[in-house]
């Protein structure tokens, strides 16, 4: 498990190909990597990889299946390239933004960026069927960073998130450009209201919800409507 509090960024020293598996081996900032094991888990750009081989005190490889490089920003890294990285939560540990699995659901794009003063608003554009698990106030983990959703469109497929200095600093999303993919991972207590939700009016209604949708489209909503206010209140 993480906690979404990105604690550096690595660097991908060097990319290893063989059929069906990419190896990567990332270089960590000073102190990082302490104690770091073969074995360990640490999420990169939100992504759980385990430690396979250690070189000196800073640097590591990794492993990724073909799944992963498919699902994932992973299989468009190169070298050179920079990701945030945090290592898995110990026992006790603080839980500074959420909890994450490290499991990402899907990608996103970076639709727009705004810099109003002392901030730094990104606007990213979302596959349709996943903007039923986002509200704002609401979690989300983009590239492994625990974040608040600021606004949340679900006709145009968006939503945005604002980036303090501090933020900026600790991660790359200061890099991050127009039409840059990005690793999602939704809350998990939100997609079980929503789900759960939605499970009930299908078994419930049955025959009538197609009547519900047509009513409710006519003021301008839908079922996933009925899921919000469920899905807002922490666990």
């Amino acid at each position: 498990m993480f906690t979404g509090i990105v604690q550096g960024v690595a660097t991908v020293a060097r990319i290893t190909d063989r059929p069906g598996l990419r190896s990567f081996t990332l270089q960590f900032p000073p102190g990082f990597a302490q104690d770091l094991a073969i074995g360990a888990s640490v999420a990169s750009d939100g992504v759980c990889l385990t430690v396979t081989r250690l070189h000196g005190g800073d640097a590591a490889d990794f492993d990724v299946m073909l799944q992963s490089l498919n699902l994932t920003t992973l299989g468009r890294l190169k070298e050179g390239n920079r990701i945030n990285v945090e290592r898995a939560a110990r026992d006790g540990a603080e839980i500074g933004g959420h909890p994450l699995s490290g499991h990402v659901d899907f990608t996103a794009t970076v639709a727009s960026i705004r810099q109003p003063e002392n901030n730094h608003v990104i606007r990213i554009a979302v596959p349709v069927p996943w903007m039923r698990y986002v509200f704002a106030k609401g979690y989300i983990a983009i590239n492994g960073a625990s974040l608040t959703v600021a606004e949340a469109n679900r006709t145009e497929g968006w939503f945005e998130v604002w980036l303090i200095p501090e933020t900026l600093r600790m991660t790359t999303f200061g890099a991050k450009q127009v039409g840059d993919a990005l690793n999602i991972e939704i809350e998990r207590a939100t997609q079980v209201f929503v789900d759960t939700v939605r499970d009930a009016l299908d078994e419930r209604l049955g025959p009538l919800l197609p009547a519900l949708e047509k009513l409710l489209a006519a003021q301008g909503l839908s079922t996933e409507a009925l899921t919000e206010p469920l899905a807002l209140p922490r666990v």
